[in-house]
């Protein structure tokens, strides 16, 4: 049995491109694709979608039963819950010592990044590691890793608006706390946007999977990366947004809630 449980958060009720996870790309749900990218990571693991109990929702789980996945699903806006909920339903003999954490709007993602990460973070012995802190891969490439006990603490913890919806601020926040470590790629290429926020954003996943799906169904960074370097234009699709934009407004959230 491992000890390495990934977690999926997905949902449908997106403020910038409702039920975005579940629009389909030749074919099969956005979700879908991404858990098969993420049946290609070769480190031992138990993996489970952690989905809201709104009934918006109810369709995530009704795919997750046809795909055999694990979903727990739980508080909408207080993800941290979400989080640690779900990982306790899957760690009732206390198996259960690390948390990869992935978000549903990365249909691009690449399960060689997650191995490294992972990798990095077992290696560094630390309790939190990713590869966005500072950034080296492309928006959408996102990976953490934390021990289960800085779950722990975080979900007993946390109070501010940012640290309950987004799971692992808190933990980012507290270096007294907790060790961490960041995984840096060889080449910075943090200024490409390969999530899903934005109708634009869909429109360029759409693209690349219509250009290397076919030929390569489980396609990696390094082939984007190549049918980039032959149609550049692509990143034109969707090269005027900002990068954690949902954490920003998060953030304004807490200096609200600290002048109440």
């Amino acid at each position: 049995m491992t000890d390495i449980l990934i977690i999926l958060q997905a949902r449908m009720s997106s403020s910038r491109l409702p039920g975005k996870v579940l629009k389909e790309i030749l074919g099969k749900p956005m979700l879908e694709h991404q858990l098969q990218r993420l049946s290609h990571i070769s480190t031992p693991h138990q993996l489970i979608v952690a989905t809201s109990d709104n009934t918006s929702d109810n369709a995530i789980e009704a795919l997750c039963r046809q795909l055999n996945v694990g979903c727990y699903r739980g508080d909408l806006d207080d993800v941290l819950t979400r989080y640690y909920h779900a990982a306790q339903s899957v760690n009732q003999d206390k198996k259960i010592k690390h948390i990869v954490r992935i978000t549903g709007d990365c249909p691009l993602i690449d399960a060689n990044i997650i191995d490294e990460v992972i990798t990095h973070y077992i290696n560094q012995q630390v309790d939190y590691c990713s590869n966005c802190a500072p950034p080296t891969l492309p928006d959408g490439l996102d990976v953490e890793i934390f021990s289960f006990t800085a779950l722990k603490q975080a979900f007993e913890q946390a109070i501010l608006p940012s640290e309950r919806e987004h799971v692992t601020p808190f933990i980012r926040n507290n270096p007294q706390l907790f060790s961490t470590a960041n995984y840096r790629y060889q080449t910075d290429l943090s200024h490409l946007r390969w999530t899903v926020d934005e109708p634009e954003d869909f429109d360029f996943v759409t693209q690349v999977y219509h250009n290397l799906y076919n030929k390569k169904m489980y396609f990696t960074m390094n082939d984007i990366l190549l049918l980039l370097s032959k149609q550049p234009s692509l990143k034109n699709i969707n090269n005027n947004y900002h990068r954690n934009e949902g954490l920003s407004r998060s953030l304004i959230e807490d200096k609200e809630q600290a002048h109440e």
